[in-house]
């Protein structure tokens, strides 16, 4: 679900170490909800931990309220087999991920009761393998 349909290529290099590199924490930009989940640590998060994340809280919230992801999983994440022997390339691609940096919004809700919001919120944070806190418009 969570896979890019198009990549220039199929894929990368690790790159910077991106746990390194903090970003300011910016207070109250939320911009479509009224309440978000906010990472306080740096991290990864799967595609598959961001579907589970998605259907925790639809099925929390239901049609009360609507749910914006405010990230996508672009980074591939390659591996080679187990009991392979060292050489012969670069493996294949294993799954995807987002790079996550301190104070980047993962997600908004826009919901009518802030308790509902609130406990899906919660939910999905056990899900998110970084620390994460909710946050929301006064």
């Amino acid at each position: 679900m969570f896979v890019p349909k198009k990549s220039k290529f199929k894929k990368q290099q690790k790159g910077k170490a991106f746990n390194r590199v903090v970003a300011p924490i910016v207070l109250n930009n939320l911009t479509t909800g009224n309440i978000g989940l906010r990472a306080v640590e740096c991290g990864r998060l799967s595609s598959k931990q961001l579907e589970s994340v998605y259907k925790i809280i639809n099925k929390i919230i239901k049609k009360t309220g609507r749910l914006v992801l405010k990230t996508f999983p672009q980074t591939p994440i390659s591996k080679k087999p187990i009991e392979i022997r060292m050489g012969k390339g670069k493996g294949s691609v294993d799954h995807w991920v987002s790079k996550i940096q301190p104070g980047f919004l993962i997600c908004e809700l826009e919901v009518n009761s802030f308790l509902l919001a609130v406990k899906a919120l919660q939910s999905a944070q056990l899900r998110i393998s970084f620390k994460t806190k909710i946050t929301y418009q006064n």
